[in-house]
């Protein structure tokens, strides 16, 4: 392919301008933004077709790989690319094959979308073999895996970018530029979290799980009956780290978790399955509702709450507290001092507004129909635009180990009796002077 980017005269330039330091990682090489590139993918089911759909209606984007065990999800796929005007890409069904996909000299970046156990490992491979690596959410599931993907981006010069796409949420996006200008006064306090019923998804129609169940239901449910922490943090974590600046002049340092007992998933089995269901004894671990306090080095403080086994409607929780006023998403309201009448809230529309993302009102046409209120275009695009220009992507590997870390972590404080876990620094001290590499307002 003509435009395709040449990785080695990256990797080299990138270790004449010390590109792979801790320090200083990931700079603008130099503006590629015509550029043609070629993709390959790691799972393609729910999450991972959706993603291909949207990399297809690209004019820049290449699809020349697809791995996936199960071979219908694979054939779909691969069938997709064809049918989008591009050659068959070459197929991989051993789940095992991750290795000689990203060896493959006519990829730039992968997109995994895999089950989470794979994701650290897969993104690793990535990074060794010259390549972007787009990791779905959570990109790792331990402490150590956390500083394996830091380490290697650091030792590669590759980015690794964690796809959170509530980050692009336009409401959110609209509240960090409001945070920016100084709305709400100083930070103080946040608040965010997955309260979602996932009920239909942990379980198929017949209420069973594991291998060969469905998508989600074969793979995920299982981490209910090992884990007892917040092992979905990042739909809320990430848009509240833009705000209150983390990995960029602040830092999370400490969290303290706890967890309710586990209840729902055994109501939920008895309530539609009854009393003799074959699932109705298992045991299960994850405590219905986890409620996860950070505090930061700056001195603000976070709620984040993971609540999915009990029956309620869709919420991410969201709060943005300053000296000067507040946001809350469920009343869908602000109030700021010398805006707002005394102790009345005010609708967030004409905030929304005055303070909506030039990203969003620049390309809302393109998002219209991507997936999740248009966010999946806007992560999907900040991608490949960054690889198009050679550069940082504008979530980058820090953030997904500090966002990705709550699990392990929150699971050892709940154990621990909701005592205290202090944070690692996987930015080496360099959080005190980065800076902000997230722009609602910027090209991509």
């Amino acid at each position: 392919m003509e435009n395709r980017i040449n990785r080695k005269d990256f990797l080299k330039t990138s270790a004449v301008t010390g590109l792979g330091l801790s320090m200083a990682p990931f700079s603008v090489l130099r503006g590629q933004d015509d550029r043609t590139i070629s993709l390959g993918f790691m799972g393609v089911g729910s999450r991972g077709t959706s993603h291909l759909r949207g990399m297809l209606q690209r004019d820049d984007v290449q699809v020349n790989a697809i791995l996936d065990p199960n071979e219908e999800n694979l054939n779909r796929a691969l069938k997709m690319v064809e049918e989008a005007g591009q050659e068959r890409p070459d197929g991989y069904s051993n789940k095992e094959e991750y290795n000689d996909l990203c060896q493959r000299d006519d990829l730039d970046g992968v997109i995994i979308a895999s089950p989470w156990v794979y994701h650290t490992r897969q993104a690793v491979a990535a990074m060794k073999n010259g390549k972007y690596a787009g990791v779905e959410v959570p990109a790792a599931l331990t402490i150590e895996d956390c500083w394996e993907l830091v380490h290697t981006s650091e030792r590669t010069g590759m980015p690794c970018m964690m796809l959170e796409n509530v980050c692009y949420r336009r409401d959110v996006m609209a509240v960090l530029n409001m945070v920016r200008e100084g709305l709400f006064g100083e930070m103080i306090h946040a608040r965010c979290g997955y309260q979602h019923d996932l009920t239909p998804f942990i379980f198929n129609e017949d209420l069973e799980f594991g291998p060969g169940t469905g998508s989600v239901s074969s793979w995920r449910t299982k981490h209910y009956t090992k884990r007892n922490g917040d092992h979905y943090p990042t739909h809320g974590i990430g848009p509240v780290a833009h705000w209150l600046d983390i990995n960029r002049g602040n830092r999370f340092v400490k969290l303290t978790s706890h967890a309710t007992k586990s209840r729902g998933l055994e109501s939920h089995i008895k309530y539609y399955g009854g009393e003799d269901h074959p699932n109705a004894d298992v045991e299960w671990k994850t405590g219905d509702i986890i409620t996860t306090t950070i505090t930061t080095a700056e001195g603000e403080t976070i709620i984040v709450t993971l609540d999915t086994t009990l029956p309620r409607p869709y919420s991410l929780g969201f709060r943005a507290q300053g000296t000067n006023g507040l946001w809350e998403l469920e009343r869908d309201a602000v109030h700021i001092r010398g805006r707002s009448e005394a102790h009345r809230w005010e609708e967030f529309d004409k905030y929304q507004d005055e303070f909506d993302a030039d990203l969003w009102k620049r390309l809302e046409q393109e998002a219209e129909g991507s997936g999740h209120g248009g966010m999946d275009y806007f992560v999907r695009n900040a991608f490949v635009e960054s690889i198009k220009r050679q550069a940082s992507t504008p979530q980058d590997v820090y953030d997904a180990a500090a966002w990705s870390v709550i699990l392990p972590l929150s699971e050892n404080s709940i154990a621990a009796g909701g005592s205290p876990v202090e944070f690692p620094d996987f930015t080496s001290g360099q959080w005190i002077n980065n800076k902000r590499i997230f722009d609602p307002n910027g090209e991509y």
